[in-house]
């Protein structure tokens, strides 16, 4: 195969691919949750408490859909939610490794954090602990929900391991002063 021929193939390839691109999901944030994000980009405390509070309301909303009656696909709104609570948490973290990564002292917050991860993890725990799901709608979401189970318990390591360190370099300025 000449090099053209080639190039043609992975161009018609890169073609065919374009839709499955352009169906990207939906950002999990709404335009006030990313104005108040831009507000507070300069404000590490208030930034990660924003994403807390988004994650917060994506598992309220799930809990609300979940229990309302009139929901007709639980499995796939589940999911929907699960999706949004974890991009949004996977933003946190990472605002959490650049605002670290910039030695902003972080250790109140990190304490409202790592109170918000045990919230968040008894929830998700206890929605994939329902024992009255039936497994067809249960499959639909079981796969994010492990995910997002698995984000949370180590993050909750990777939160109380920053959180010390915080605390150690805070005691050693201290020493030095």
């Amino acid at each position: 195969m000449s090099r053209t021929a080639a190039l043609r193939l992975i161009c018609v390839a890169l073609l065919m691919l374009a839709p499955a691109w352009a169906e990207r999901r939906h950002d999990p944030l709404n335009e006030q949750e990313v104005d108040q994000l831009r507000e507070a980009t300069l404000e590490p405390d208030k930034r990660l408490k924003l994403f807390l509070t988004f994650a917060r309301a994506r598992l309220v909303s799930l809990e609300q859909a979940r229990s309302d009656p009139k929901t007709t696909d639980r499995g796939e709104i589940t999911h929907e939610w699960l999706e949004d609570f974890l991009d949004i948490y996977d933003e946190l973290n990472d605002n959490i490794d650049t605002y670290s990564g910039r030695k902003e002292d972080l250790r109140k917050t990190l304490a409202v954090v790592i109170e918000a991860d045990t919230e968040f993890q008894a929830k998700l725990r206890a929605l994939k602990d329902a024992a009255n799901v039936p497994k067809d709608e249960a499959k639909q979401y079981e796969f994010i929900l492990t995910t997002a189970l698995e984000t949370v318990d180590s993050s909750i390591e990777d939160h109380r391991q920053l959180l010390k360190e915080q605390e150690e370099a805070a005691k050693e300025k201290k020493k030095k002063k």
